[in-house]
């Protein structure tokens, strides 16, 4: 049975040579499944999409009329495919559940500490020969409060981390986790407490219904002066035009991103000398107290190589009739909550 591999980058092209282990019916192109491009799973049983792809209802239709049955998906998310759909089609879905936590807690401290010491302007001021520290003056993380929304794997990861800095932990979930709270001192408040108390917000929620726009400018005016927003999870889980209302008449203070609500087709792009049409993105970018990332959070090597290898185990249990431990199925969690958890990993 042949494979697909759609939306492949140049990034994950070595990792995933090493563990196609030499099968020569693995077919990788660059194009992303769209409607469009749904008629070149022609003649393949199995294709693997990335967190880019959009397997919509009709995009669906198409792949199954086309002869797809199964789609094992290169990420830990799932929100771009119409799983009921799939499902209702007899599609075959399967993802990568083991997903690390660590690189993008890790990513969002690296965004906290760049703001905070202003690491990419005096990077820019020194190779202009101007080693002046006058505007590059930050805060101490220590004894600060540091609020998350969202506590699961990454947020659980992201806990540990600011708890070595000495911060104070507030955290904002459905449910609540007794072991970070008694290891970390993590303090379980609801979402407007942390959102007066912290200094820093970093998000690590799932995209639900309930949780797009979740930052806006209801929720920013009951911030503090000066705060500093950290999102690493999905762009539409904040209102961009309220963040950019919110930077420029002072009351965010930092805004650092690794996602962006209207990302698709832009961020794992290069478009150097071509005009930024998305004048929202165009206005975030050129702000001072601003820095975004292009959604490279998860790319580290270890990742990338497990990726690489949870993908082909998927496609090898396929190929050889049976199910694979990565299968969603009716009694996963498909419908999502108001913030995803789990702790299975910590």
């Amino acid at each position: 049975m042949k494979t697909l591999f759609y939306n492949t980058k140049d990034f994950e092209q070595s990792f995933l040579d090493a563990a196609k282990d030499r099968q020569r019916d693995i077919v990788l192109i660059k194009e992303a499944l769209s409607i469009q491009t749904a008629g070149k799973a022609k003649g393949f049983g199995i294709i693997s999409l990335s967190a880019g792809d959009i397997a919509s209802s009709d995009v669906l239709e198409e792949l199954h009329n086309y002869g797809v049955k199964y789609i094992a998906i290169r990420a830990a998310v799932y929100d771009n495919i119409d799983v009921a759909k799939a499902m209702a089609l007899g599609l075959k879905l399967a993802y990568v559940p083991d997903f690390s936590p660590y690189p993008i807690a890790e990513h969002a401290t690296a965004l906290v500490l760049a703001l905070n010491r202003k690491i990419c302007i005096a990077d820019k001021q020194v190779h202009d020969q101007n080693f002046t520290v006058s505007n590059l003056v930050g805060f101490d993380l220590h004894g600060k409060t540091v609020g998350i929304i969202g506590v699961g794997k990454t947020g659980g990861a992201f806990v540990k981390i600011m708890h070595g800095f000495g911060c104070r932990l507030l955290g904002y979930d459905i449910r609540e986790n007794i072991m970070l709270h008694e290891k970390y001192g993590l303090e379980w408040v609801d979402l407007p407490a942390l959102c007066r108390e912290a200094n820093i917000i970093s998000i690590h929620t799932s995209l639900t219904p309930h949780t797009k726009y979740l930052i806006n400018k209801k929720l920013i005016s009951l911030m503090q002066h000066g705060v500093m927003i950290i999102n690493t999870s999905h762009g539409e889980c904040v209102n961009t035009a309220d963040i950019i209302e919110g930077l420029e008449n002072g009351h965010i203070g930092y805004y650092g991103s690794d996602v962006y609500e209207k990302e698709k087709g832009i961020f794992c792009y290069d478009h150097l000398g071509k005009e930024l049409k998305d004048k929202i993105l165009k206005k975030l970018l050129s702000l001072p107290n601003v820095l975004i990332t292009p959604h490279q959070g998860f790319a580290t090597r270890d990742t990338l190589a497990n990726i690489a290898a949870t993908t082909f185990y998927t496609i090898d249990c396929w190929k050889k009739d049976q199910p694979s431990a990565n299968e969603l199925t009716t009694s996963t969690n498909l419908t999502g909550s108001a913030v995803f958890t789990d702790y299975e990993s910590l």
